[in-house]
């Protein structure tokens, strides 16, 4: 028996990286998994290689509402209900604060706060309606921080978490629970767009991070699955780093 057996979670951002990662986990864990991702293609193959009684795909742009009705229809004629959700999907880009120019700090906003908001506004009736489940969003050690470069998307990040509180306020009433997952740095495209051989920013990370490496996205998604999973039934509005550490303090060494 799995830990998510009998649920439907419905995982954006599912193409790679932590959506992906989550994905394969929950569908291992028993869940029935919803796919959404842009990468309309790299998600179908992910669904395939799952297969049909486990998974569905389905193409989400995040900041349109009516992919998310959409979704939400796919999610309900293939499986009949939704009591998951995991607001994955986001954008990174590295600008100082007075270099970035307004289209792109609109985006990661529009990407990463509005996506997360279309999401919880369109997901969580289903959920109460299924009886209660939980909704986890990505924010970012960024959330809780400042991170110099990524101003934009440090800003979207505290919004998640803003809304992660918000939500788990209302939402408690209707059997749902809403928490946020604060990665630090995580080995996965989003973070690393030019390909680097991890390799080659080890000694960066040997320095940074006390636990002396990179995340990976397996460990990030096992977090999700704790918060999705009824071991965590008594937390909600709650913000979780993982991040090796990178927040505590600064090191010694």
């Amino acid at each position: 028996m799995g830990s998510l057996d009998g649920r439907v979670v419905l995982v954006t951002g599912a193409a790679r990286g932590q959506g992906e990662q989550e994905a394969r986990l929950f569908a291992a864990e028993g869940a029935r998994v919803v796919l959404a991702d842009v990468l309309d293609e790299d998600v179908a193959a992910l669904a395939g290689e799952l297969g049909e009684e486990r998974a569905v795909s389905v193409r989400l742009d995040v900041t349109c509402e009516d992919d998310w009705a959409a979704a939400v229809a796919v999610a309900k004629e293939r499986f009949g209900k939704i009591d998951g959700l995991v607001n994955n999907a986001g954008i990174l880009r590295f600008h100082p604060l007075l270099a970035t120019p307004l289209e792109e700090f609109q985006a990661i906003v529009s990407v990463n706060q509005t996506g997360c908001f279309l999401g919880i506004r369109a997901v969580a009736p289903e959920i109460a309606a299924a009886g209660g489940g939980t909704i986890v969003n990505t924010a970012s050690c960024t959330g809780l921080t400042g991170m110099a470069g990524v101003g934009a998307y440090a800003a979207s990040k505290h919004a998640v978490l803003g809304l992660t509180r918000v939500a788990a306020l209302e939402l408690a009433a209707r059997g749902i629970r809403v928490n946020a997952v604060c990665p630090g740095a995580i080995d996965t495209p989003m973070s690393n767009p030019e390909g680097v051989d991890p390799a080659a920013t080890a000694a960066l990370y040997r320095r940074l991070v006390p636990l002396g490496r990179i995340g990976r996205p397996d460990e990030v998604a096992a977090l999700a699955l704790f918060l999705t999973g009824d071991a965590s039934a008594y937390i909600t509005g709650q913000p979780f780093v993982i991040d090796g550490g990178w927040l505590a303090g600064v090191s010694p060494f």
